[in-house]
């Protein structure tokens, strides 16, 4: 055991020598008091008491003296002592009885008295700094990720067919194909292959701002500005329920994975659930002043996330129809969520940055510069790239885990188009994460994939 740093400032060598010194000494004695009778009884038994000394201080710390007490030290002096506040956070030495630590005497002002306080708040600071040092620790620990170099990502397909802005993208469960709405009030089907177009549904009669593949059932889902919610057939090519009930138009939608149950959400501030069986509409979700931008259904609690226009996320708690959680860490609205397909976590995205969260409570762990642009899609995939799409028609590349961003695309406006049409409104990844589907403001479906 180590010696503490005290005024008689011994050192371990000097204590181990002093120690084998005073042993060959004991040793010396004993043999001369053997043949020299009783006078040297005396040096023998106080040498023994030297050696037996010294072997407490090397258990349990330099024995003192008993002295009279120090005077009792101000709460000034206590706060002055850094060394002995440091020492909170460290176990104390220990000492063979109560009685013998009040004995000890040091040079340091007031240290005997703030030992002695200790007892009395030595929990309460001990605790928090004990705390903060665990939590230093366990972000220090967090932090320290493999770095992840991830390939850069090339268009490689440009699909042309609609007419206007293509404001919303879903890819089918089955990875062979994937849907586009777009401003020319139309649905598109594309073969996820080869691009080409394998069908097209019209029905809306405004802007198609949000589409959802059900992964348990052949529909499509889709919304728009026309305030209609429609489900689509896709063996007969046909509208089979109409949801009706809001107010406005609507911006986003999401299936829940594991029960019959679709939420939507857009102008009129109100998210709706919906029970796909019956088109009965279940739930009215009330609680954001705007409009809601981007809605999140999955299967673990929260089972909905929404964001609003009106710089907040809400979690919701969907059995007891009320607001679980509201995030207000965004200074400006919302316009896009994604949740990551692996890790439990999710991510927003506003004009001031893009942040990261840890569910279910929604704990903020990172924020993402994104250089102050409007962003209007998000996208994740289960390797950890997270993909931005913006108003300025810039893609930018980040790793979600360490927030770095590897890769930025400027995607230029398709001839025939103006700049301020070079924008990106729609973002996903195909089902495994190794290509990236894009809906353009120059009416272009763009697709990329991993160099």
């Amino acid at each position: 055991m180590s010696i503490p740093s005290t005024p008689a400032e011994f050192r371990a060598s000097d204590v181990v020598q002093s120690n084998a010194a005073l042993a060959a000494r004991l040793f010396d004695e004993h043999d001369a008091t053997e043949h020299g009778g009783e006078n040297e009884t005396g040096s023998a038994l106080e040498a023994c008491a030297q050696l037996r000394k010294r072997v407490l201080e090397l258990d349990y710390g330099l024995v003192y003296p008993r002295t009279r007490k120090p005077a009792r030290t101000t709460r000034q002096s206590f706060e002055g002592n850094g060394h002995a506040l440091a020492s909170l956070a460290q176990p104390l030495v220990p000492v063979a009885s109560e009685r013998s630590v009040q004995s000890r005497e040091t040079t340091a002002p007031g240290l005997n008295e703030t030992r002695r306080d200790v007892r009395k708040i030595g929990p309460l600071i001990s605790a928090e700094l004990l705390e903060s040092e665990a939590l230093s620790s366990a972000l220090a620990l967090a932090n320290r990720r493999p770095k992840i170099e991830h390939a850069q990502w090339k268009l490689y397909r440009v699909v042309s067919g609609h007419l206007g802005w293509v404001r919303s993208v879903a890819v089918d469960a089955s990875n062979e194909w994937f849907a586009s709405g777009s401003a020319d009030r139309t649905i598109k089907v594309w073969d996820m292959a080869c691009g080409k177009l394998k069908l097209t549904l019209a029905g809306h009669i405004g802007t198609v701002r949000a589409l959802a593949c059900s992964e348990r059932h052949p529909y499509l889902f889709s919304a728009g500005d026309d305030k209609m919610v429609k489900c689509w057939d896709l063996e007969t090519n046909r509208v089979v329920r109409h949801f009706h009930g809001h107010l406005s138009g609507v911006y986003s939608m999401a299936l829940h994975p594991s029960l019959d149950v679709l939420a939507t959400a857009g102008r009129d501030a109100a998210v709706r659930v919906w029970d796909i069986r019956t088109r009965t509409e279940i739930l009215t979700l009330g609680g954001h002043r705007e409009q809601v931008n981007g809605l999140i259904a999955q299967r673990e609690e929260p089972e909905l996330i929404s964001a609003s226009a009106d710089a907040t996320v809400r979690l919701w708690d969907l059995a007891a129809a009320k607001t679980r959680t509201t995030l207000t860490h965004h200074r400006k609205g919302v316009r896009a969520l994604a949740r990551h397909p692996a890790l439990f976590t999710f991510v927003s995205s506003s004009a001031d940055q893009t942040k990261t969260w840890s569910l279910p409570r929604g704990e903020l762990l990172r924020n993402f510069e994104t250089g102050g642009e409007i962003i209007n899609a998000l996208a994740v995939n289960a390797d950890g790239v997270l993909v931005s799409g913006s108003d300025k028609g810039q893609l930018r590349f980040f790793d979600y885990m360490s927030a770095k961003q590897f890769q930025e695309w400027r995607c230029p406006a398709q001839s025939g188009s103006l700049d301020a049409e070079a924008s990106v409104f729609a973002t996903a990844f195909d089902m495994s994460g190794t290509r990236l589907i894009t809906g353009e403001g120059d009416s272009s479906i763009k697709m990329f994939r991993q160099v």
